[in-house]
């Protein structure tokens, strides 16, 4: 939903009601994890998808009826063979669908979530799929402070314990609750969808390779910094607009930089003198990604002067180098597709191999929105 937050933000600010249809549980290999939304708005327009393109027109009739009578649905769409000319998931899986109307009156919640994501605080937005509590009731749960009802004070509690345990990690995914917030019950199902800030990606050497990595790492939604000693390279004309550049020394840099658990690091300076320093601070402190472009002999030298540095074996496994997957990448954009592509693997536990090599589901069961 991140994407089309923007748009919906600006609907609701204006008072224009929507229909928001949400994923809110999936199976199989269905085609877009929980927490992918669609929303009908204005002039019938639409932004964002559930799907590859199956279901959207039936969720586009789903959402003007919310729109209509104001009341929440919850909808189911997968495939059967008995049933193959009906609205479905031509891939085979199973998706369901929380579809609700939002609007200053219906939510009151909606428009400080949007804020709270646009400004990079984390939240999570909790709403009622089913059960015995109103349907497409909303609370909003900060660090700090919680705005809206889910329809009982014990609920509310126990969905605000859980949304600040899982905002860490941003775990967005189905909880099942009694209707007091009782632990060992299941009669009320409410999705948690929480919004961490965008994760870092951390570019050192501003070179024509570094250009092209912050620009896939942009697309694909990093909050990405780009970082060089050398002025005449690391000027913010040569990279993308949202891409923060800077001037100073890669381990100086870092050193005063906060990583964690979903940090991307990509070294692509191959100088000794910027990179050993750098990776020496890297290997030791959190990160999902650390990688360092260069030839095989450079990640020669580069491992036995970090073994001189004092790093022992487990922290050096650590170290992608040389970056990126084998795709016969020449150019400075195939490159970039090539660390792209080994950093969504690693994330996801993906094998790297063509699918036509693999067998079984293509999106395995139980995968995260992170």
């Amino acid at each position: 939903m991140r994407e089309i937050l923007p748009a919906l933000g600006r609907w609701y600010a204006e008072g224009e009601p929507f229909g928001l249809a949400t994923v809110v549980s999936v199976s199989r290999s269905a085609p877009r994890g929980p927490g992918a939304a669609m929303a009908v708005g204005p002039d019938d327009e639409v932004v964002g998808s559930v799907s590859g393109g199956c279901v959207e027109g039936a969720v586009f009739e789903l959402a003007k009826e919310v729109l209509a009578d104001g009341e929440a649905r919850l909808q189911t769409f997968g495939y059967s063979d008995e049933d193959a000319f009906a609205v479905g998931l031509t891939c085979g899986g199973e998706i369901t669908l929380l579809v609700r109307p939002v609007s200053p009156s219906a939510d009151t919640v909606f428009g400080a979530v949007a804020d709270s994501v646009a400004g990079h605080r984390p939240v999570t937005a909790a709403t009622v799929v089913d059960g015995p509590a109103p349907r497409g009731a909303a609370l909003a749960v900060w660090t700090d402070r919680v705005s809206g009802s889910l329809g009982s004070p014990g609920l509310d509690a126990a969905v605000t314990a859980d949304a600040r345990g899982g905002l860490a990690q941003g775990a967005t995914g189905l909880r099942h609750y009694g209707p007091q917030g009782q632990r060992r019950e299941d009669e009320v199902s409410v999705f948690l969808h929480s919004f961490a800030p965008p994760p870092r990606m951390l570019v050192f050497g501003a070179i024509d390779y570094a250009a092209a990595v912050a620009r896939i790492g942009d697309f694909l939604g990093y909050r990405v910094t780009v970082c060089d000693a050398r002025p005449v390279f690391a000027t913010p004309k040569r990279f993308p607009g949202g891409v923060e550049v800077v001037v100073d020394w890669p381990h100086r840099y870092l050193d005063r930089t906060e990583t964690d658990a979903r940090t991307v690091i990509c070294v692509l300076t191959h100088d000794p003198k910027f990179d050993v320093p750098l990776l020496e601070l890297a290997l030791r402190r959190p990160a999902a990604y650390i990688g360092a472009m260069g030839s095989r002999r450079t990640h020669d030298d580069r491992v036995k002067r970090l073994r001189e540095a004092g790093l022992d074996e487990q922290r050096l496994a650590r170290l992608r180098s040389p970056v990126g997957l084998d795709l016969g990448a020449r150019t400075p954009e195939e490159v970039a597709v090539s660390v792209a592509a080994e950093i969504v693997a690693l994330r996801w536990g993906g094998s790297g191999a063509p699918l036509t090599a693999t067998a079984g589901a293509i999106h395995p069961a139980g995968a995260a929105t992170i």
